[in-house]
């Protein structure tokens, strides 16, 4: 008989996730929802299961999201070419229009009624609704792209209070009422730390922190805040991972439990992360965790 039929292994995948979620009951997680996990179908309703299972044991699971690739398809659908400075694609007015719609009108939308699938439990929210996501220019050069200088955390709150997930689409809007395209994983981490979160987890396309990134076992599955400096400086890290890092660790630094990057192309990843002794991703702790 195979493992995966044998009920002695399923009691022990059950009984190793008892403790944890006895420790995470009630605990607030912010996920962050992108890169393969969103595109592929099959990755997209695992994903969708794990979250459910999280909040059907008593967590409180908040999704953050973008949807880059989707707003490239729709842009390229229209005839209109993308350009990027430092990884953030340039914003001009039909293009945050595009971005609007595809966040709020598709993609929200569709991570929604994923999860909804499974009964009555997300609710979809956009940066936009009751000033969630206060933002101004990022940099001119980029148009309409924005940095978060306030989260305003009660339509969360009050979502959470209902029992429900919040879907959170990552448009922000300034006073004046002119609304920003906002990095999901900036989004993530802000929201994160208004809501004082026990954890926050990243699903990207990589499989978390390598030592060598040519080597994929050379993954670093924990490392405290301490050690972020250490290891940008001797070249540990470098490129797109040395802001990914440092935001993890000023997150840390400011009330987020521990923050966990994870490989989304990884059936159930965010319950082997979460509710397994080993993990399977990096987690960033506070000094001495």
């Amino acid at each position: 008989m195979s493992d995966q039929h044998d009920p002695q292994v399923a009691v022990d995948v059950l009984l190793q996730a008892l403790p944890y979620i006895e420790r995470f009951r009630g605990s607030v997680v912010v996920v962050k929802f992108g890169g393969n996990a969103m595109s592929r179908p099959d990755l997209f309703a695992e994903f969708a299961q794990d979250i459910v299972l999280m909040h059907r044991v008593g967590m409180r699971p908040v999704v953050v999201h973008g949807g880059g690739p989707q707003i490239g398809e729709w842009l390229q659908r229209l005839g209109k070419e993308s350009s990027f400075v430092d990884g953030r694609r340039v914003t001009d007015a039909e293009t945050l229009e595009v971005a609007q719609m595809v966040l709020m009108g598709k993609v929200n939308a569709d991570i929604v009624t994923a999860l909804n699938a499974f009964g009555p439990v997300a609710l979809g929210l956009a940066g936009t609704d009751a000033q969630l996501l206060v933002a101004e220019t990022h940099d001119p050069e980029l148009g309409f792209v924005g940095t978060i200088t306030e989260v305003n955390p009660e339509l969360i709150e009050r979502t959470l209070a209902m029992g429900l997930i919040p879907v959170i689409a990552t448009i922000g809007v300034d006073a004046d009422g002119q609304t920003y395209n906002i990095n999901a994983d900036d989004a993530a981490t802000a929201v994160a730390e208004r809501l004082g979160a026990q954890k926050l987890v990243f699903l990207s396309d990589v499989p978390g922190l390598l030592a060598d990134v040519d080597r994929p076992e050379s993954l670093i599955a924990r490392v405290d805040v301490d050690a972020v400096d250490g290891l940008i400086a001797d070249g540990t890290v470098s490129g797109g991972m040395v802001p990914k890092l440092t935001g993890c660790a000023r997150a840390v630094r400011h009330g987020v439990g521990s923050v966990h990057l994870v490989d989304g192309r990884l059936p159930h990843v965010l319950l082997l992360e979460l509710f397994t002794d080993a993990g399977v991703g990096t987690m960033v702790t506070g000094s001495g965790s």
